[in-house]
């Protein structure tokens, strides 16, 4: 006598592989996002220049340390936090040509932050 047919409720479910999306996709994303990065890059290194040249003095005696907002901080700071999280969102997603874009928009961000953050405690 045969055995009955087996039930697939017993097995287990096969683990699914993420796919990955086209390579063609990857690069149009990616290519969207450096013109956004570049306008965040450029925009923040002119914000740098004129707060810069407008917070020098004609005369060069020292003033008193100002205190600097937290809200300020988390300004300076959240640019890279937010980029670094989209770099490893778009690894995730196993996009490598958007991940790296995004990694390099991480460092350039990290890089003003640092700039930043000397000229608000200068």
């Amino acid at each position: 006598m045969a055995s009955p047919p087996g039930d697939d409720q017993d097995a287990p479910a096969p683990l699914r592989i993420r796919e990955r999306p086209s390579r063609l996709i990857d690069i149009m994303v990616a290519l969207l996002l450096l013109v956004a990065d570049a306008v965040i890059v450029v925009a923040g290194a002119l914000l740098f220049v004129m707060v810069g040249m407008g917070s020098t003095s004609a005369n060069s005696s020292p003033t008193a340390p100002r205190d600097v907002p937290v809200l300020t901080w988390f300004a300076v700071w959240g640019f890279p936090a937010v980029a670094a999280a989209s770099a490893v969102v778009h690894a995730r997603l196993r996009m490598p040509v958007t991940a790296a874009v995004q990694s390099l928009f991480t460092l350039a961000c990290t890089f003003l932050a640092a700039i930043w953050t000397l000229m608000l405690l200068s």
